[in-house]
């Protein structure tokens, strides 16, 4: 009996998105740009050379970069031996639920709401109800910024006052960084989860909890991050499982992208080193019909925010020599989806996500070409896949 593994690079976009100029992103490719910088010798810190991702490329990642954006990216030119292709997102956002309830069959029937790139940056009255579930006179912050360096500006009046450090993005987020010792792990957790009903009524995607230790000049994120993301508006791929009696794996922030829905077993870690064990784990055990669904973050927190392209580059070698064990373990009925939901091209201008078309790269179901295909068709294939019927608008490419 078969079983299906999809699994998300965070952010790892290949270009070519049709409507990127709408978002300011014409020319973005996470991928495309982070093996020219490779081949060029401009990411060598903690790596050297052309971008290695043998195992990847063998699959069709090269090919999927050429048909997705028209280029040929360095050192990915392998001749494909699994089915390869390209997928092209229609709902209006670039962020992480956007794509991810996409892949899983839902593209978001509304707009997002913003908040805008001012300062300050959120309503009076959001503001006040922080203040009141936090119980404090004040927040610090209120503005766009990313997470590291609004933290390093006011850590040291965060632990002098008490007052929770609040921000945005260009995704439509509202996120609140917080000491773990001095604010409170649990308070910090209880403040965003109170919050997020009266964001998600606002059409605001995720309340995001990001704790941090330390002090001034060495404080440090820790890995109890945790997402409150609004629930997605129709039953998901997980949904479609779990409801034909099927078993569900979710790994990483799965669980909170998709608020538990038709999730049976969650497993986290506090790195993608724990994620990848888990992945591996499962390829050894799990269930003979069963959804693993994992999501692998680090491209995207560590390397793409902060526009680390040697980071990035080293963490997407890693990822593909883990991803050989992966493979090597998989029954002959399985079927494994690597994709992403969006980018986050470490060469850009600024710190948010790009929007980009994502590679779709399988192993277990043969060889060729997928062409250029719909978010919502992942989905389609992995529920015809496990003989589960679809709810969704995609096609099967199987």
């Amino acid at each position: 009996m078969a079983r299906a593994f999809l699994i998300v690079m965070d952010s790892v976009g290949c270009g070519g998105a049709p409507d990127a100029a709408a978002f300011g992103d014409a020319g973005a490719n996470t991928l495309g740009h982070i093996a020219l910088a490779c081949a060029e010798g401009r990411a060598e810190t903690g790596r050297t050379g052309p971008l290695r991702l043998p195992n990847l490329d063998a699959l069709g990642l090269g090919a999927a970069i050429e048909l997705a954006s028209g280029v040929a990216a360095p050192g990915l030119g392998a001749v494909p031996q699994g089915r390869w292709g390209a997928a092209t997102e229609v709902s209006r956002g670039k962020d992480t639920p956007s794509g991810h309830w996409e892949l899983a069959g839902v593209p978001v029937p509304w707009d997002w709401t913003y908040f805008p790139d001012t300062i300050p940056a959120f309503p009076e009255d959001l503001v006040a109800l922080v203040c009141k579930l936090a119980g404090t006179a004040g927040i610090l912050g209120n503005c766009h910024a990313s997470g590291v360096p609004i933290i390093a500006e006011h850590c040291e009046e965060h632990l002098r006052t008490g007052w929770p450090i609040c921000y945005t993005s260009a995704d439509s987020v509202f996120q609140i960084a917080a000491h773990e010792e001095a604010f409170g792990l649990d308070r910090l957790l209880t403040l965003c989860a109170d919050l997020a009903p009266h964001l998600h009524a606002m059409k605001v995607g995720r309340v995001i909890a990001r704790p941090f230790t330390g002090g001034p000049g060495n404080f440090k994120r820790t890995a109890n991050r945790r997402d409150f993301a609004i629930a997605p508006p129709a039953p998901t791929l997980l949904d479609w499982v779990a409801g034909a009696g099927r078993a569900t794996h979710a790994i990483g922030k799965i669980g909170d992208i998709f608020s538990m829905r038709g999730i049976g077993k969650l497993w986290k870690g506090k790195s993608d080193l724990d994620l990848f064990d888990h992945l591996d784990r499962l390829a050894a055990e799990a269930e003979e019909v069963s959804l693993i669904f994992a999501n692998f973050v680090e491209f995207d927190s560590l390397y793409g925010h902060p526009r680390d392209v040697s980071g990035y580059a080293r963490a997407l070698e890693w990822f593909d020599s883990r991803a050989g064990g992966f493979l090597a373990r998989l029954r002959p009925d399985d079927l494994a989806i690597f994709t992403a939901d969006h980018g986050n091209d470490p060469t850009w201008r600024g710190t948010d996500h790009t929007r980009e078309r994502v590679p779709v790269i399988c192993a277990g179901v043969g060889v060729g070409s997928l062409g250029l295909r719909g978010f919502v068709d992942v989905a389609a294939s992995v529920a015809a896949h496990l003989g589960v019927a679809a709810e969704g608008p995609g096609r099967s490419f199987l």
